[in-house]
């Protein structure tokens, strides 16, 4: 390698060995001069470029955009920039390159010097960019696709929670409605039963009328049971008037009243700790007899039914227990729901399925709670426990 006088590589190996192709051509395209990098580039011998055309080193679309874009624009500008292009090499394959060119007049006319750079490491860049770009792009359509179906079924569900809202609304309403206005006749029937009562009637007579009053009883049942299904769900719930009395006192004439109503029951009740307590004596009695009911009807036929009233310092207690099939363990969470726990329809003591809702109902308007356990050797006890403001004397 020929140095300078300054010991630096003189003009022609700076040229030749320059880290970028570099040409000079004539007007023309008609290659002058090239160095050796461009040559080993393309794997040229360095002598045959000479007497070249440029553009015939250029692949069909290159040689259109030489023709039509690049030359007039070097001929008007004088100068191109980051031109890409791609370049046969002599074994067939194109190399993509980028351009950057001059026209220079010098001694014998104008001339075009280039610089190319070999851009592959470029393409790869720009399409795994192309390819992120896309992918970003179906991404997007695929969010905005997802967030506009979200958004339509929001609205679905909201509609159709409205919707759902109206006809409860509008059915337990009508429950009110109809409850309150049975009420009515069904005391009629009972009035008259109670006069037909007092005549002397045969064994026949006399057990049609037991029939008439347990069905009118029952139906009586059924329809505060009603009422207070649609106060807990339509109005503000079930209401509650506390007052000072004498707990067991309370429950034995409940219980009382539930033998005579289930004859053949043995109803059993228990009384532990001083019976004085604040508390709505009448929906404690609801409490007694919706439990004991669902003890009839679900318990073991000839078992016996114990209920129990306990007073303890700052609460009150009331249980009742039973023998028979155990409650499955799937229904308990669902067991105070407003449901009907499969009675048959020939079951003269059948109730629409409100009584443990109501219990419940009753127990949290207390601020009280109300639970259950029921095993196959234990048996089953509904236990409803209802806190007191102040230590029970």
């Amino acid at each position: 390698m020929s140095l300078d006088s300054h010991g630096a590589p003189d003009a022609d190996n700076l040229f030749d060995g320059a880290a970028c192709g570099l040409l000079v051509t004539r007007e023309d395209g008609t290659i002058e001069r090239a160095n050796r990098t461009f040559c080993l580039w393309l794997g040229l011998e360095h002598e045959a470029l000479p007497g070249t055309r440029f553009q015939d080193l250029l692949n069909m679309a290159g040689k259109i955009f030489h023709q039509t874009h690049w030359a007039p624009l070097l001929q008007a500008r004088g100068s191109v920039s980051e031109v890409k292009l791609e370049l046969r090499h002599v074994d067939g394959r194109l190399v993509p390159m980028m351009l950057n060119a001059v026209r220079r007049e010098h001694a014998h006319g104008f001339f075009h010097e280039l610089a190319v750079f070999v851009a592959e490491e470029r393409n790869k860049y720009e399409r795994e960019l192309l390819s992120a770009q896309k992918l970003a792009e179906e991404l997007l359509l695929q969010q905005m696709s997802v967030q506009t179906e979200l958004t339509s079924a929001r609205n679905r569900l909201r509609l159709a929670h409205v919707e759902a809202e109206i006809r409860a609304i509008f059915a337990e309403q009508m429950i009110g409605i109809v409850s309150h206005d049975l009420r009515n006749p069904l005391a009629a029937i009972k009035m008259a039963a109670g006069l037909l009562g007092r005549s002397a009637l045969d064994s026949r007579q006399e057990r049609m009328l037991g029939h008439i009053n347990n069905a009118t009883d029952r139906a009586q049942r059924m329809i505060v049971d009603l009422l207070d299904f649609t106060h807990a769900r339509v109005g503000h719930g079930i209401s509650v008037s506390p007052q000072s009395i004498d707990l067991h006192a309370v429950i034995d004439r409940c219980v009382d009243e539930l033998r005579q109503a289930f004859v053949g029951h043995l109803i059993t009740h228990r009384c532990e700790g001083q019976g004085n307590c604040l508390a709505d004596s009448d929906r404690l009695g609801q409490i007694i007899s919706n439990l004991v009911a669902n003890a009839i009807h679900y318990g073991a036929a000839d078992g016996e039914i114990s209920v129990l009233s306990r007073i303890e310092p700052n609460r009150i207690v009331l249980s009742v227990h039973n023998f028979g099939e155990p409650v499955p363990p799937e229904m308990i969470e669902s067991l105070f729901e407003p449901v009907v726990r499969g009675v048959s329809d020939t079951d003269d003591n059948r109730s629409v399925g409100l009584g443990l809702f109501i219990v419940r109902e009753i127990v949290r308007a207390h601020l009280g709670d109300v639970s259950v356990v029921s095993t196959p050797e234990q048996g089953t006890t509904f236990t409803a426990t209802i806190p007191q403001t102040s230590p029970i004397p």
